[in-house]
């Protein structure tokens, strides 16, 4: 199983729309506070439609506590446009963490500095856009992970 990581998600659709990925994929969703909406907001429910009750949701405080949770040999992946590895250029394994920021300001620079090897970046045409929505991040991260182990 896969997991996706949205740290202090602002905008209740992607997190509705990561939850769908979720629950279509058999990965968990986690998301760290602080969250820009309530998970009973009804854009949130509108976007995983009756599916929402069904996702595997883990809602932690913050990210030192989802970390120490996962344990140290958990693998954190932590997705940012200011990284300079690729996403083809990572082997994904099951039991993977997808880390993705805050819509309107991504990942924390201490993040994802501070994480060694684990910084990826989705390429992109340069100078076509600042960055990708964050449920496309999140799907097309996802779905390369799947695609390199497997769907169970």
């Amino acid at each position: 199983m896969l997991h996706i990581v949205l740290v202090a998600p602002e905008i209740p659709h992607n997190a509705g729309a990561a939850g769908r990925l979720a629950l279509a994929t058999g990965a968990v969703l986690h998301l760290v506070k602080p969250l820009g909406f309530s998970l009973e907001d009804k854009y949130v429910r509108r976007t995983g439609l009756d599916y929402w009750k069904d996702v595997d949701l883990r809602v932690w405080e913050n990210f030192s506590d989802l970390q120490e949770a996962a344990g140290a040999s958990a693998r954190f992946w932590l997705f940012s446009t200011k990284a300079s590895r690729g996403l083809w250029d990572v082997a994904f394994a099951e039991g993977d963490y997808l880390v993705f920021g805050a819509e309107s300001k991504g990942l924390p620079e201490s993040m994802i500095f501070g994480s060694g090897d684990g910084a990826v970046t989705i390429p992109m045409k340069s100078g076509g856009t600042r960055s990708l929505n964050l449920s496309t991040s999140v799907a097309i991260a996802l779905y390369e992970a799947i695609r390199q182990i497997g769907f169970n």
